[in-house]
């Protein structure tokens, strides 16, 4: 139901930080589940974060729990992905995705109808 945009990825050294943003086009954003999924060759795709329609709740895979952020703007039509701490293992292509009013967030990706085309994260090792 979503047009999903990703920008801000690029090359970072491991320790350094990056900030990643989703712009969304449509009418059901204020009242759809947003996360963000990475993949990299010869890894499963995982969700990384999720976030409710009103922002009010997040949910963070373990592995990036306490270093990154996901948050929301409802009058922007955005979503972002704030990572700090960054480590060789967060090298990944990052992809936004949408589903309304799903939570608690699936780690499916059938489960999710709006994608992204990605915007890859780099961190030198």
């Amino acid at each position: 139901q979503l047009q999903l945009v990703e920008s801000g990825g690029g090359l970072v050294q491991a320790g350094g930080s990056l900030k990643l943003s989703c712009a969304a086009s449509g009418r059901t954003f204020n009242s759809s589940t947003m996360g963000w999924f990475r993949q990299s060759p010869g890894k499963k795709r995982e969700l990384v974060a999720a976030i409710t329609w009103s922002g009010r709740t997040t949910d963070y895979a373990d592995s990036v729990k306490g270093r990154f952020t996901i948050s929301r703007d409802n009058a922007k039509n955005t979503v972002y992905l704030q990572m700090n701490s960054l480590k060789a293992g967060g090298t990944a292509a990052y992809v936004c995705a949408a589903e309304h009013m799903l939570w608690p967030p699936s780690r499916l990706e059938g489960d999710w109808r709006s994608w992204g085309q990605g915007t890859q994260v780099t961190v030198s090792a």
